[in-house]
């Protein structure tokens, strides 16, 4: 069988992914020659088009039960109306991996949409299915950004999931831009940056999305010891725990530091470090990235707050 790609639009319901969809089927861009078939999995306030599914040569199918994302019922409507692709607007009750598309359809791109006015309301109560919507996706749109101030937390809780999705921030008048240095909770034009529990997860991910504005810095923290199996000799990782989604889903972070204390230390051990930031080439990034140089590493106590936090 031909391969068939799936396009799989997330989200919590109302928000905007009827409206997404809408708008991308009537852009030329999409347009293609064969049928596109949209798996609706949940009805919001907002209709399709008739008109508009007429001119794409859309179909629409109901499923009403995510036991109905099965192989032997997707291959049905499949045989049904031959599509040339497929769109998905999956139920954000429902998780994605409890799915099983046939082995012949493929995910072509998944994109989250999340309502940046109820994120606070979703993220507190929903946190583990905001999670499993976030891992997979390639592009992460946060809409109605009209009234948000700060959307630092909003970027940090996805790329503590998923480094490699894109965010996007969009109000009434379009696209707007994420966050500026100016909103940082330390001065990162300073050469020394004293960073702390409520800080060092920030720092992680600004330092992973902009690398170029810590290039030359010198830094200091209380990382917990890793050293990751054929990592170069000389070379540990200070980094600390963060809860991602849930409490069982946890994740280490940190970057690789070069020291002459290398070969002294133990996986779980406690250090303040001082080292000053490079962005270089590194094998195990498999890329460029930020590289520390220890000026100093000291043995320490576990902090009372070992876990960090992006919010």
């Amino acid at each position: 069988m031909n391969e068939i790609p799936v396009y799989l639009i997330n989200g919590f319901l109302e928000s905007g992914k009827t409206e997404f969809i809408q708008f991308t089927l009537a852009q030329p861009y999409f347009r293609i020659e064969g049928k596109t078939l949209l798996l609706l999995c949940e009805e919001g306030m907002t209709e399709y088009d008739e008109q508009l599914l007429e001119d794409t040569n859309t179909a629409v199918e109901i499923i009403d039960e995510i036991e109905e994302l099965n192989p032997e019922n997707l291959i049905k409507l499949e045989e049904k109306h031959h599509p040339e692709r497929i769109i998905v607007e999956f139920n954000g009750m429902w998780m994605f991996k409890e799915v099983t598309l046939p082995a012949h359809w493929t995910i072509e791109q998944q994109i989250t949409h999340v309502d940046a006015s109820k994120f606070d309301v979703f993220y507190r109560n929903m946190k583990s299915l905001f999670g499993e919507m976030v891992k997979g996706s390639d592009l992460v749109i946060y809409n109605r950004c009209d009234m948000i101030e700060d959307l630092q937390p909003l970027k940090r809780v996805v790329m503590a999931v998923n480094p490699n999705a894109e965010v996007v921030f969009e109000d009434a008048s379009g696209e707007v831009e994420e966050y500026s240095e100016e909103d940082l909770p330390y001065d990162v034009n300073a050469d020394f940056i004293r960073l702390d529990d409520s800080t060092y997860g920030i720092w992680y991910l600004d330092a992973l999305d902009h690398p170029e504005r810590y290039d030359g810095k010198v830094i200091r923290y209380t990382g917990m010891v890793a050293i990751p199996k054929n990592f170069p000799k000389g070379y540990f990782v200070p980094g600390r725990m963060a809860m991602t989604c849930c409490e069982d889903d946890m994740a280490f972070l940190g970057f690789a530091c070069k020291s002459t204390q290398a070969s002294k230390l133990k996986n779980k051990d406690w250090v303040d470090v001082t080292a000053k930031i490079s962005v270089e080439e590194f094998s195990e990034y498999g890329g460029e990235g930020p590289v520390l140089y220890a000026s100093e590493v000291k043995l320490t106590k576990q902090p009372e707050q070992p876990i960090v936090s992006f919010m």
